[in-house]
């Protein structure tokens, strides 16, 4: 009976975490999707708590007594501006824990097991993986939070540094398989593989971490694959597979919407090519405006697009955004939201602030669709994005930026821009639409700045 329950929720789960990733592809179900995944996992437990292996029960829910007091007020605290170091930092969880289970059946196979075995083979791969996941989610997460620079971190020689690293390490696990043995070589397999990670992620500038942070889904999803392949149990090769799967995935599609290169990102030498060339902010003077004159500006036009970015998600103003939506719309206004892949620093993060407001769906329209429409659009409207309509990209080869496909806002005939102060963007360079002719400024906090042309339009003239 004990063995009917453990399958049964194998299947089970495996069913609903696929569902979950089916369900999740599209706003109208991904609702629905995150249920599924969250039952699945329910059900991942249970089924794991009366495998027939367990003889001790209580460390098993001191464990979980710690985790649910860790992770309830994580969830429930933490605002949706943080989800990217969230993500970050329980991916170093994660891996952790996968590298530690591999190193306690490491060191229970290492007498016991045929040398050269399929199962030190899984073992010293997802050991690789979860420890380099761990360092390497960890200064994501610095770098995220700002604990450490934002910048590339570089020094000379260092893809030959990483290279001798990752080779080092690959050695030592190869040995370690054919001498499992000899134990006193395993600290140091363990130290390569966490050192790797760090160095594989310091080379990578802010702008480009919410594509690291995809790509370390993917590491994680395949050590926890690995470590299913190890223990010879199915729902984490299915389970890791997924996850392994989709975070690659992700990751292949940001670097295209980034024009990043995949293999750089892989090796840790994304944002090294240009790390010198973030500039100095720039003197010229800029053109600011009022609340009540953009309010002007904007009923009077015929077509709107608005861009949110960061700063929108900091300042918690995506209900004002949408009144403000609301109000355009009733004085008959074509209004519009651009929405850049890694605006708000994680792909969706935009989406999910936007439909929280209420704002319509379809008023969503993607970077390439909506560059198009931009040179006829009588206003552009940021707010708190920088990076993502920074134009350097385009124009400027030595950019940090250079390359990564932009929102051209610069090329509406009328731009707004909503900012609390002159400072660069994450990616630490200056942007150069602040000082054009058809830009001008309203600086100040998102929330406030855009509940004040609420106000005006509400009490405003009747615009068309």
């Amino acid at each position: 009976m004990e063995q009917l329950i453990v399958q049964l929720s194998l299947i089970a789960t495996c069913a609903l975490f696929i569902l979950a990733l089916m369900w999740m592809s599209h706003p109208s179900t991904a609702r629905r999707g995150v249920r599924a995944g969250e039952i699945g996992m329910v059900i991942a437990i249970i089924g794991t708590l009366v495998h027939h292996e367990i003889v001790d029960y209580n460390l098993i829910l001191i464990a979980m007594a710690i985790g649910t007091v860790v992770g309830v007020p994580m969830a429930y605290l933490m605002p949706m501006t943080a989800i990217p170091q969230r993500t970050a930092i329980s991916h170093a969880f994660g891996a952790l824990a996968v590298g530690l289970i591999g190193a306690a059946e490491y060191y229970k196979y290492a007498h016991t097991a045929a040398p050269g075995s399929f199962v030190f083979w899984a073992l010293m791969l997802e050991m690789l993986l979860g420890f380099l996941t761990c360092t390497a989610s960890v200064i994501a997460f610095a770098k995220l939070q700002e604990i450490m620079p934002t910048r590339p971190i570089v020094f000379g020689g260092q893809r030959v540094v990483n290279a001798l690293i990752a080779a080092a390490a690959l050695g030592v696990a190869v040995t370690l398989v054919f001498a499992p043995t000899n134990t006193a070589l395993f600290p140091l397999f363990v130290g390569l593989a966490l050192l790797f990670g760090i160095l594989l992620v310091i080379p990578i500038g802010g702008a480009d971490m919410p594509t690291v942070i995809a790509l370390l889904n993917s590491y994680a999803g395949l050590a926890a694959s690995a470590m299913g392949f190890a223990l010879g149990n199915k729902l984490l090769i299915v389970a890791g597979a997924l996850d392994g799967a989709s975070g690659f995935i992700l990751a292949v599609i940001m670097c295209r919407a980034m024009n990043r290169s995949f293999a750089n990102v892989m090796f840790g030498g994304f944002g090294t090519l240009a790390a010198g060339s973030a500039g100095g902010k720039d003197d010229r003077p800029v053109r600011s405006a009022s609340a009540e004159e953009a309010a002007m500006v904007l009923e009077n036009a015929d077509s709107v697009v608005i861009i949110p970015g960061y700063g929108m998600a900091v300042a918690q103003a995506q209900h004002k955004v949408s009144e403000l939506y609301q109000a355009l719309t009733k004085k008959k206004v074509d209004v519009k939201f651009a929405i850049h892949p890694v605006a708000g620093r994680m792909p969706g993060h935009m989406n999910v602030l936007l439909a929280e407001a209420n704002v319509p769906y379809e008023q969503l329209v993607e970077l390439e669709d909506i560059n198009p429409e931009l040179p006829q659009t009588d206003v552009a409207l940021i707010i708190g994005a920088n990076d993502t309509v920074n134009p350097s990209a385009r124009d400027d080869p030595k950019s940090l930026i250079a390359g990564m496909p932009i929102i051209e806002a610069d090329k509406a005939k009328t731009v707004f821009v909503i900012k609390r102060s002159m400072n660069a963007g994450f990616a630490g360079i200056d942007n150069p639409i602040y000082y054009n002719p058809n830009t001008q400024m309203l600086f100040g906090d998102a929330k406030a700045v855009t509940a004040d042309m609420v106000k005006e339009l509400a009490g405003g003239g009747t615009g068309h």
